[in-house]
């Protein structure tokens, strides 16, 4: 599986920002050609200074496509309040617009230094700390924020994979032998400090896509690690059109080829020209991605996605009843540690797949015992698969702006 996960720093104006969505997410005409029909989302911040996009920043008639991309789940991630956003009163703010309109954001994302962020050591921010004048995490949680990055991102190309010598390898680039060999020696030793018990790189030796952390003030939530296998470093590449150089047919096959998880850091807005976002080199990526896609050999989706998926399906307790006719199989919770158990509703159970080892049919129900859609086949470990439906987003009518 894997997300493009991008900040939205630097993009410069609204239009940069809906023409980008546009391209990845429909089949319609774009400045850099028809569009790719993935599954890609953005994030939003709200109180920036002018020259970079904003919910603040924009007029009306943006922010009610903002409002519309949110509600589709093409926007799908807080990338902190934003630089300007120093108190409680900011933060109490947007969440009274998200609310008043409906929006419903999982996803938060620390962002550079800004004030309103959780993580206390890469991202310095003091949003998850009482007392201080940016604490909101109280106010953010209970709104509905439930997956947390906290500036962690590691060069490996795959995570839920173990992590071995050849890891590091994917990392060397033959152009740059020096630099490259540094930025997987770093990844290296991230791993051997996680792996000793250091908090800050735990999340490297285990090499896990996310986990359930504390934040400051006591609240749970899941913390998620992203990933960029640059020569340079996570941060190197991480622009339009760095994309291209981390994005590979190689990075791919190795990802398809260990089965892994990836969340790929990315500023889709760090753009060269604002008039056709991405060059040729990135569009060429994106077009192989896609392809990938299309054969069936990757899964794209969108970050809330991914890690509602992964957590849903980690923790789902279900219950088997054979009744001579067909085997019954009921779908009783989600046992999630940081949420706590909660009756699975239909959404987060999406995509959903069930392994098996029975030839007769397969029903699978809901927690008050009505039955789910399914669908089954036979697979070539002799098992029967039967598949909850994953229903594609619906992209709204967005325009691309002036």
């Amino acid at each position: 599986m894997l997300a493009l996960c991008s900040d939205l720093d630097e993009t410069p104006d609204e239009r940069t920002y809906f023409e980008i969505a546009r391209f990845l997410n429909t089949t319609g005409p774009t400045s850099m050609g028809p569009g790719l029909g993935l599954e890609v989302g953005n994030s939003i911040y709200f109180d920036m200074p002018p020259g970079q996009f904003s919910y603040w920043g924009a007029d009306e008639r943006a922010r009610e496509m903002v409002r519309k991309l949110i509600g589709s789940g093409h926007v799908d991630a807080i990338h902190s309040w934003g630089d300007l956003a120093t108190r409680r009163q900011d933060a109490e703010r947007n969440l009274a617009e998200l609310e008043r309109h409906g929006g419903r954001l999982e996803v938060w994302i620390d962002h550079s230094k800004a004030p309103s962020n959780f993580g206390p050591d890469i991202m310095q921010g003091s949003g998850d700390l009482e007392g201080a004048p940016a604490y909101h995490a109280d106010l953010t949680l209970a709104y509905g924020v439930r997956y947390v990055w906290r500036g962690r991102t590691t060069g490996l190309t795959g995570q839920d994979l173990p992590v071995r010598p050849g890891s590091f390898f994917p990392m060397l680039a033959r152009r740059r032998p020096f630099a490259s060999a540094r930025s997987a020696l770093k990844e290296a030793v991230k791993v051997v400090l996680g792996r000793a018990g250091h908090p800050r790189w735990a999340m490297y030796g285990a090499n896990r896509v996310c986990r359930p952390c504390r934040l400051r003030d006591g609240q749970r939530a899941w913390e998620f690690l992203r990933t960029n296998p640059s020569w340079g470093g996570p941060g190197a590449s991480a622009t339009a059109a760095g994309l291209a150089e981390v994005l590979t047919p190689r990075m791919l096959d190795r990802l398809i080829g260990g089965e892994g998880v990836a969340i790929l850091y990315t500023h889709l807005g760090k753009v060269r020209d604002p008039s056709c976002p991405f060059d040729a080199a990135t569009v060429g990526a994106l077009r192989h991605l896609a392809r990938v896609r299309e054969e069936g050999r990757l899964f794209v989706t969108t970050t809330r996605r991914l890690l509602r998926y992964l957590t849903v399906r980690d923790h789902i307790r279900y219950r088997v009843a054979d009744e001579g006719s067909r085997l019954v199989v009921t779908l009783e919770s989600v046992d999630d540690p940081v949420c706590g158990p909660h009756p699975p509703s239909d959404d987060e159970l999406d995509g959903l797949t069930l392994a098996v080892a029975t030839s007769l049919p397969v029903e699978v129900r809901r927690p008050d015992g009505s039955p789910l859609p399914t669908l089954s086949v036979r697979g070539g470990d002799g098992n029967q698969h039967v598949f909850l439906p994953w229903p594609p987003l619906r992209f709204p009518c967005v325009e691309s702006g002036r």
